[in-house]
C-alpha cells in the first residue's frame, strides 16, 4: 500500500465498503460522542469521515490532535447506518472505522478558523493566506478560475489562436495607469517597466505576421485598490487579429465567451452567441446613465430636458438655462408604496454626493411629490403620456450638468431596479458598447487627450483627423459589457504611420515624440502593417461574476491588501544598501505632509 493513502479523501463509496483502505488530509472537525470520535479528514478532493472508539488504537492519537493538524488514517470502509447517510457528502454513505492514525504534521491554535465560512478580517484572512485557501468556498473559487483558464484556452485554439508569451521587462507604456519599474543594474540610470498590458507586444505579431494570436497575460499598473480591480497585478485574456473589421472581431469572441459563461453558470442564463446588443456610447450613456449597463434591469433612462426648459419650475430652468440636463428614471408600480421610499432614494443621493434625487409620484392617475408640485398637473400628464408611463407609476429626476445627471440617473436605475426586484436575477446579460469617442477633453490640462487607447483607429481616417472637431471624432472601439462590469475592451488599431502621429499631434505630442516613446510600433508600420483588430477581456472579471463574489479578493490565490501589501510575504519591503550601490540608486525620503 502506499506510504501515504490508497484513496483520496473524496473517492470512497458504498460500493468500497468491506476495503481496508489509507487515507491522509487534515483534521477538519472533531465530534466526540462519549468514547467514540468522530473525524472529518479533509483534502484536495473531499471529505470522509472517520470513526474511532475505545477498541481502536487510533482513539488516543485522535484524540490529541487540534483541527488542521495533518494525519494518515488506516482502517475499514463501512457502510453508515440509513439514518445517519450524509446526502451532501458524495462520500456520505460510508465512513472508515480506524484501525491506525500516523500524525504528519501537528498545527498549532489557529489564527482563524477553516471550517465554516465566517467572515473575517482582511489582514488576518491575508496574513495566513495558506490557511484561508484551504476554507471550502474559497478553495472551490480558485479551482473554478483555473478551470475557467484551461476552457478559455481550449476554446482558443479550437478557433485558430496561438497562444505567444510577450515579454515581461519592457518600456514604459501609455495606457494610462502608472507604471511599475525596474531599475536596470547594467544600465544605471535607465528602467524596465513592467507591462500595464502586452499591446504594443501584439500589434508588432500582427506585422511580423502571426495572424491570431492570444495569451493570459499578467498585466501590471501601479494603480488604487478597487474591489473589482486588483493593486499591482492582474490577467487577461489578451488577443489580437490580423485582416479583420471590428465585427469579425465580434463574431468570433461572442461564442467564446458565452460558450464559458455557459460552460460554468451552473445553469444560470446566458445571452446567446450572435445576440450581444450592440449599443452606441452616446445611447449608453442616455439610455442607461453608463457605458457599462446592466441589461438584466429593464429601466430605461430618459432625457426630459425639453419639458423643463420653460417649466415654471425654477430650479430645474436654472440647471437647463446652464445647458445642463434633466433625466428620468421610472418606479413602475410604486403606488403601493409610502413616501419613505422616495424620500429614501433622495436621502442616498446625497450620500453619493450628490444635491439630491427629486421624484413625482402617481396613484390611479394623480400626481404627488415635489417635481409634481412645481411642474404642475397637466404638465405631468403629458409628460407621462409621452413616456408611455402608467397610472400607477412614479419617476425620479436628476438634474445637472450631462455628466452629473447621466451618473446620478445611471445609479438611481440601478438602485430602483433592486430595491423594485426588477433586475433579473441569475443571468449574465452581455452587450457590446461601440463607437467610444477617440478624443475626451482634458480639463486639468486644458487640452485634448485620448479617451482610451491612443492606437485606435479613428472613424473617418486621416481625413476625420484633419477635418473634424476632435471631440466629435469616434473611434473603432468597443468594450464587452456583462452585468454592470466591463469584461473586456478593445478596437481595430491604426497601422499606418501617418496616420498615427496625426492623432497624437492633436494631443501636443510632435512627430519626434512619437518616434521616441513608440519607435518599435513606428518603424514597424513603415513595413507594411496588416488592418488588424482584438481585445482584451479581463480573466478576474469573468471568475468573479461566475463565482457570485463582490470582491476579487474572493477569487485570486495571493491577493494583496487594500493598501497594496503583501501580509504573507512581506512585500514591499526596503532594499538591501548592497542592492542599491549595484543599481546606482538612493531612497529619497517623500516630503513630510
Amino acid at each position: 500500500m502506499h506510504i501515504y493513502r490508497s484513496h483520496t479523501c473524496g473517492a470512497l463509496r458504498a460500493s468500497d465498503v468491506g476495503q481496508t483502505v489509507r487515507l491522509s488530509g487534515w483534521v477538519h472537525r472533531k465530534r466526540d460522542h462519549g468514547g467514540v470520535l468522530f473525524v472529518d479528514l479533509r483534502d484536495h478532493y473531499g471529505m470522509t469521515q472517520i470513526v474511532a472508539d475505545s477498541d481502536s488504537p487510533a482513539l488516543a492519537i485522535l484524540d490529541g490532535l487540534r483541527v488542521e493538524s495533518v494525519a494518515t488514517i488506516d482502517g475499514e470502509v463501512k457502510a453508515r447506518s440509513a439514518s445517519t447517510i450524509n446526502p451532501n457528502l458524495p462520500s456520505g454513505e460510508i465512513e472508515i472505522y480506524a484501525r491506525g492514525a500516523t500524525v504528519l504534521s501537528r498545527a498549532e491554535e489557529l489564527p482563524l478558523p477553516v471550517a465554516g465560512e465566517q467572515e473575517y478580517p482582511e489582514d488576518v484572512r491575508l496574513r495566513y493566506r495558506f490557511l484561508d485557501l484551504r476554507r471550502e468556498t474559497l478553495h472551490a473559487n480558485i479551482m473554478t478560475r483555473t478551470a475557467m483558464i484551461r476552457e478559455t484556452r481550449r476554446a482558443m485554439e479550437d478557433i485558430g489562436f496561438t497562444e505567444f508569451s510577450t515579454p515581461i521587462l519592457t518600456a514604459s507604456s501609455p495606457e494610462g495607469a502608472r507604471d511599475f519599474l525596474v531599475p536596470s543594474r547594467i544600465h544605471n540610470g535607465k528602467f524596465f517597466a513592467l507591462p500595464q498590458a502586452p499591446q504594443q507586444y501584439k500589434q508588432l505579431l500582427m506585422v511580423a505576421g502571426f495572424d491570431r494570436y492570444f495569451q493570459i497575460a499578467p498585466c501590471f499598473r501601479d494603480e488604487d485598490p478597487r474591489a473589482d480591480r486588483l493593486p499591482g497585478e492582474f490577467y487577461q485574456l489578451d488577443l489580437e487579429m490580423s485582416f479583420v473589421t471590428q465585427e469579425e472581431v465580434w463574431d468570433t469572441m461572442e461564442p467564446v465567451m458565452a460558450g464559458i459563461f455557459e460552460k460554468f453558470a451552473g445553469g444560470r442564463t446566458v445571452t446567446s452567441a450572435g445576440e450581444f446588443p450592440r449599443i452606441p456610447y452616446a445611447k449608453s450613456m442616455l439610455d442607461y446613465g453608463t457605458d457599462k449597463p446592466d441589461l438584466r434591469n429593464p429601466l430605461i433612462v430618459r432625457d426630459v430636458t425639453d419639458e423643463f426648459r420653460s417649466s415654471g419650475f425654477g430650479l430645474f430652468e436654472r440647471i437647463v438655462g446652464d445647458g445642463g440636463s434633466v433625466r428620468l428614471v421610472p418606479a413602475p408600480n410604486t403606488a403601493g408604496l409610502s413616501r419613505k421610499f422616495f424620500d429614501e432614494m433622495n436621502e442616498w443621493a446625497r450620500s453619493e454626493g450628490h444635491a439630491g434625487l427629486g421624484y413625482a409620484t402617481r396613484k390611479d392617475g394623480v400626481f404627488g411629490g415635489p417635481i409634481a408640485k412645481n411642474h404642475g398637473e397637466d404638465k405631468m400628464a403629458a409628460l407621462w403620456d409621452r413616456l408611455g408611463l402608467g397610472p400607477d407609476d412614479g419617476a425620479f429626476f436628476a438634474a445637472g450638468n450631462e455628466s452629473q445627471a447621466a451618473k446620478l440617473a445611471g445609479a438611481a436605475r440601478v438602485r430602483v431596479g433592486d430595491q423594485l426586484k426588477l433586475t433579473e436575477q441569475d443571468a449574465f446579460r452581455f452587450c457590446w458598447i461601440i463607437d467610444f469617442p477617440f478624443y475626451e477633453w482634458d480639463d486639468e490640462n486644458k487640452k485634448v487627450d485620448f479617451a482610451h487607447n491612443p492606437f485606435s483607429m479613428p472613424q473617418g481616417g486621416l481625413e476625420a483627423l484633419e477635418t473634424q472637431d476632435p471631440l466629435s471624432i469616434k473611434a473603432y472601439q468597443y468594450d464587452l459589457v456583462c452585468n454592470g462590469y466591463e469584461l473586456a475592451s478593445g478596437s481595430i488599431r491604426n497601422q499606418h504611420p501617418d496616420l498615427m502621429v496625426k492623432a497624437f499631434e492633436l494631443t501636443g505630442l510632435t512627430q519626434q515624440d512619437v518616434e521616441d516613446r513608440f519607435g518599435g510600433m513606428y518603424r514597424a508600420f513603415q513595413y507594411g502593417a496588416p488592418p488588424h483588430g482584438g481585445m482584451a477581456a479581463g480573466v478576474d472579471r469573468m471568475v468573479m461574476l461566475i463565482c457570485g463574489v463582490q470582491n476579487l479578493r474572493e477569487i485570486t490565490l495571493f491577493p494583496m491588501n487594500q493598501k497594496a501589501e503583501d501580509l504573507l510575504m512581506g512585500a514591499p519591503s526596503p532594499a538591501e544598501p548592497r542592492q542599491l550601490r549595484e543599481l546606482a540608486l538612493r531612497v529619497v525620503e517623500p516630503p513630510k505632509g
